[in-house]
């Protein structure tokens, strides 16, 4: 969890000094930076035979975290380009974040199994809403998307190659097993964009939302190439010590 909010939001900014990037865009990328893990990251580490467990409660964790900790990170790192009301955001996510789980867990207990289809139905109205999401931002941003859109995809690759790399080698430093640090790349290096397109939108511009629209479609094809590839590593490799 500390791996998550210390390494994307500090790559995000860095990112945004080096390459000097305008001030919409700026926050559109550390604001993605500043998100709890992706909604698609548990199902990487599954087939990345990575620590499932471990997966699932870095992204419980972060998620639940997100509506003190993704504010204020936004606040003390995008506060330098644009205008950012810590107490909006921090009532947005909640809206956005908890509101769902608080009212899924209330209808799970009041109503039992005769909500349990819904668990089949959900994921599937996720994606579509996530979707939706990035064809909107990309709808509203057309123009600056031909004209800054390299630059933003180069940003974004570069954040979510760094955010798998520092991830990994996070767990080799602590001398975590190969099958936790697979999982520890995979919950560090995506993230929830559909949360910050939502946000972007709603508190700042379309711009600054193309970003987390970008990272939103790359870090599923980056994320899936990366668990094929972690699929593969030969499995003595997760005795401890190697």
């Amino acid at each position: 969890m500390v791996a998550h909010f210390v390494i994307m939001p500090g790559v995000a900014w860095l990112l945004c000094q080096v390459f000097q990037l305008p001030p919409e865009i700026a926050v559109g990328v550390i604001l993605v930076g500043c998100c709890p893990s992706g909604t698609s990251s548990n199902v990487m580490a599954w087939l990345a035979k990575g620590d499932l467990a471990l997966a699932v409660a870095i992204a419980a964790v972060t998620t639940l975290l997100a509506p003190l900790l993704t504010p204020t990170l936004i606040w003390l790192l995008a506060s330098a380009w644009l205008p950012v009301s810590f107490l909006d955001m921090f009532w947005s996510i909640l809206q956005l974040v908890m509101l769902p789980i608080v009212l899924g867990v209330v209808a799970q207990r009041l109503l039992g199994a005769r909500v349990s289809y819904a668990v089949d139905v959900l994921p599937l109205v996720s994606v579509v809403s996530i979707v939706m999401i990035v064809c909107a931002v990309v709808a509203a941003s057309q123009a600056k998307i031909a004209e800054s859109g390299l630059l933003i995809m180069a940003v974004v690759i570069l954040h979510n190659t760094f955010g798998f790399l520092l991830g990994y080698f996070t767990g080799k430093v602590f001398k975590l097993p190969l099958a936790q640090r697979k999982s520890l790349a995979l919950e560090v290096g995506m993230q929830n964009s559909g949360l910050g397109a939502a946000l972007a939108s709603a508190h700042f511009s379309p711009l600054a939302a193309v970003p987390s629209a970008l990272f939103s479609v790359w870090h599923n094809i980056s994320g899936a190439l990366l668990s094929t590839y972690f699929r593969k590593m030969p499995e003595e490799e997760t005795k401890p010590g190697l």
